[in-house]
């Protein structure tokens, strides 16, 4: 094993894999189906014919540069496991902060309604319904290939979500929500060569940009208007430097907005309330 990790670290490296070791161990750990940090319990051991030939094509797909969540077709989401494949973005950190920053708002009401629009993978929607199992969580995605995926994760984390196909410009849910959550598409079209070749080359282009991403959050403000509670909320992840053009677009709005930062410092999160 110990020859495998050290060949393809230097591998992937010099395919300019992004975390090379990383990457190895990743494949190594779901070949052998063990965890990652348990590898080195068995450093020494030799891999067996079968192991190498399972892992020879997972090594290659790597170097081409697919994403090890693609490879492995699964990724870790706010005390989720959740399957992910090419029709769904792959969850990020910040969106994880997305979901704790809008729980830390509601930490013991019960009985609310919550619509999470675009919802991919079903991330969002999940995990909220995992950590507020007395909410009523609803999940719309104008991708039929999403909305499968999502269904799968729902079935085999045991989650009861309502989903919906449909363009949430034109959705009408059934009740009025308390909360509306999205994490839309919200690069601009001419920063997409700028993507890591993992991000362009493999995850959905649709789930990533619009051709005018203001028009994205423009109908995302006129969606909870029409449908958040006098009171409801509505978080948005959004671009790092188009914070202060959104909040200009909230100027024109009922609803008192703000920015709130991620981990990093940086812009990323829309935060608004409707007035009662």
């Amino acid at each position: 094993m110990v020859r495998m990790l050290e060949w393809a670290t230097g591998f992937f490296r010099s395919r300019e894999i992004s975390s090379p070791r990383l990457s190895i161990e990743w494949l190594l750990a779901h070949v052998l189906g063990v965890r990652r940090l348990d590898l080195y319990l068995q450093f020494d051991r030799p891999l067996t014919t079968g192991e190498l030939d399972r892992l020879r094509p997972l090594v290659r797909r790597r170097a081409a540069h697919e994403p090890l969540q693609y490879i492995t077709g699964s990724t870790d989401f706010y005390n989720l496991t959740l399957r992910v494949e090419p029709g769904v973005l792959i969850p990020r950190p910040e969106t994880e902060q997305l979901v704790e920053r809008m729980l830390s708002d509601h930490p013991g009401e019960d009985g609310l309604n919550l619509l999470d629009v675009g919802t991919g993978s079903g991330c969002i929607a999940l995990a909220v319904k995992k950590e507020r199992p007395g909410w009523q969580v609803t999940a719309i995605d104008i991708s039929a290939e999403a909305l499968r995926i999502a269904g799968r994760n729902a079935m085999e984390n045991n989650l009861d979500v309502r989903f919906a196909e449909a363009d949430f410009s034109s959705w009408q849910p059934p009740e009025k929500q308390h909360i509306i959550i999205s994490n839309p598409p919200y690069i601009p079209e001419d920063e997409m060569s700028g993507l890591t070749p993992e991000v362009a080359g493999f995850e959905p282009v649709e789930a990533l940009t619009a051709p005018d991403i203001h028009v994205v959050y423009q109908d995302l403000l006129q969606l909870c208007r029409n449908h958040l509670r006098p009171g409801g909320r509505f978080y948005f992840e959004i671009n790092e430097s188009h914070g202060d053009k959104l909040l200009f677009l909230c100027n024109k709005t009922p609803f008192t907005c703000r920015l709130e930062k991620d981990y990093s410092g940086k812009d990323r999160f829309l935060v608004g309330k409707l007035e009662e």
